[in-house]
């Protein structure tokens, strides 16, 4: 291992660019038969999963079964699910809950989770404490307290170090993907990428026998996310520019509770709360989601995202407040404890004090198109995790289905990769990149006035509600904004803030594009022009080469 290489005339067998739980989780299956490099645009915990606070969705109590987990996620999905991929990935859940345990994952047990102790376990799978979540209709949710995600990184990332076929780029921002026309020219293969290294400055080619996209997704085209700040959409874009469809961008999921606090920035306030009795209330402590939905606070994310927009548009609140002060502090204190001391932070003491919340752009669930193995449209390349489109989230993603997909998909990438890996060479007669006909910028503060312009565009016109007006004025103001950025790009040396904004106008451009496409509201997309539901529901499926 080696976090700080230099890209430069690099070759392995497979880079995958993108270092959460989906890419590490390759990473570890695939480097028993290849040498692998792992691509991280910052630190290596700088990705979504670092900051998931939930959970794992898998089948693992007596009490459950496979096919209520499928039918929970069917629902969810309001009509769009692909139900074979959604039958294979939670078939799938309990061998991924137990290679994560075998990892070393410290998932909170019965027993700890009683005694509000987080503990590495070995034992049998019936061991580890079960929660519940929005969406979910048993107990099913394994977790590592309130900090799953910090939990699964900090384990998947220290076995990646340790193994002597792992690479780790880290300050390494990919900026293309390298395609060449099949021998047969039947279509393209994936080669290599150009990578942009943040310390000297240089883009450089990595060359590879297939390249895997784990990018996650492109929430910070919103003004406001629980996302980090990598989330801008890179592996779609990438993708779309190689000639990958993609589709049912417009399903953005909106959390319904992100901390809202001035100096807050991006805190998720996870939804195992409601799992445990928390209730959503008014400024006047008056209870809103029963007028909503019969499971109250347990609904779909995109139902009480829509119902906490509606009463704060109808009231001209800030915000609405999520209440678990009826739980015992001790409970508290040791089952959430990340959310405790961040909220205490900011003086707020949940023990005793109501949380103030805000819906946040958190999840993209459509993205790259790819098979239940993450194989794109171009050969050699993959795509999993948030970054891809399986099928599986359908209008509105599950809760905790997320990190399950990243786990089942990556595990069939790398067996994929593993059947073909000794037939195939690598690219040869690859150009190096070539700068020399730009110059370097001198008036940096037109990406961030573009990049605040387009996140305002999108949180006004392409959010929780939708209509067509709203879509036609997007349209517009993004179309400029690309058209703008693309010259900045074509002229200039390329930095990481640059390559992330005009990602990010490709995917706003693809999002608003699927959105207008959709003459109905489903799922996460909510349009006040076509309130109902289509009687048949399809797939928004966008092509590059017949793209307008």
């Amino acid at each position: 291992m080696n976090s700080s290489a230099t890209p430069n005339q690099l070759q392995f067998d497979i880079l995958i660019i993108g270092s959460g739980a989906a890419g590490l989780t390759l990473a570890l299956k695939a480097a028993d038969f290849s040498r692998v490099a792992v691509l991280s645009k910052g630190d290596l915990n700088q990705g979504a999963t670092f900051y998931a606070q939930g959970g794992i969705a898998a089948v693992l109590d007596e009490t459950d079964s496979i096919e209520s987990h499928v039918a929970d996620t069917l629902s969810a999905g309001v009509g769009l699910c692909h139900e074979d991929i959604v039958e294979h990935i939670v078939a799938e859940s309990a061998e991924a809950v137990k290679w994560l345990v075998e990892q070393g994952v410290p998932f909170t047990t019965k027993e700890s989770f009683e005694r509000g102790e987080n503990i590495s376990i070995s034992q049998e799978l019936s061991s580890l404490h079960l929660t519940q979540e929005g969406g979910h209709s048993n107990r099913r949710i394994i977790h590592a307290t309130d900090a799953t995600g910090k939990a699964v990184f900090e384990t998947l990332s220290k076995c990646a170090q340790a193994h002597p076929n792992i690479e780790l780029l880290a300050d390494c921002t990919a900026v293309d993907l390298v395609t060449q026309t099949k021998e047969d020219g039947s279509g393209s293969v994936c080669v290599g990428a150009y990578v942009l290294n943040l310390g000297s400055g240089s883009v450089d080619l990595i060359k590879s026998k297939f390249v895997a996209l784990a990018t996650g997704g492109a929430s910070k085209a919103y003004l406001y996310t629980t996302n980090p700040d990598g989330a801008s959409g890179d592996g779609i874009a990438m993708a779309w520019r190689a000639g990958c469809r993609v589709a049912n961008m417009e399903f953005n999921q909106f959390h319904p509770t992100c901390l809202f606090h001035p100096h807050a920035k991006s805190f998720l306030i996870t939804e195992a709360l409601r799992g445990e009795g928390a209730t959503l209330e008014l400024p006047d402590g008056s209870r809103f989601m029963p007028n909503f939905d019969s499971r109250e606070e347990l609904a779909p994310r995109d139902i009480v995202a829509r119902a906490i927009d509606h009463e704060m548009k109808r009231l001209g609140c800030d915000c609405v407040y999520l209440n678990i002060t009826h739980k015992s502090a001790e409970f508290l204190t040791g089952h959430f404890p990340t959310i405790y001391s961040r909220c205490l932070e900011f003086g707020i003491d949940i023990t005793t004090d109501r949380i103030p919340v805000v819906p946040a752009a958190h999840y993209t669930c459509g993205g790259i198109m790819v098979n239940k193995n993450g194989e794109t449209d171009i050969e050699h390349l993959y795509a999993i995790g948030e970054t891809s489109f399986t099928g599986l989230h359908g209008a509105n993603r599950m809760a905790s289905n997320s990190l399950l997909e990243c786990f089942v998909v990556g595990f069939g990438a790398a067996k994929d990769i593993q059947g073909k890996i000794a037939s195939t060479l690598h690219g040869t007669n690859i150009d190096a990149w070539d700068e020399s006909r730009v110059s370097k910028s001198d008036d940096e503060v037109l990406v961030s006035h573009n990049w605040d312009e387009l996140r305002r565009c999108m949180w006004d016109f392409v959010g929780i509600v939708r209509n067509d007006e709203r879509l036609s004025r997007a349209e517009r103001r993004i179309n400029i904004l690309r058209e703008e950025v693309q010259d900045y790009y074509i002229k200039h040396r390329v930095t990481k803030d640059m390559l992330e904004l005009r990602n990010l106008a490709l995917v706003s451009e693809l999002i608003i594009a699927c959105a207008i496409q959709r003459k109905e509201s489903r799922g996460l997309h909510f349009t006040l022009d076509y309130p109902d539901l289509a009687a048949n529901p399809t797939d928004t499926i966008l092509n590059p080469s017949t793209f307008d």
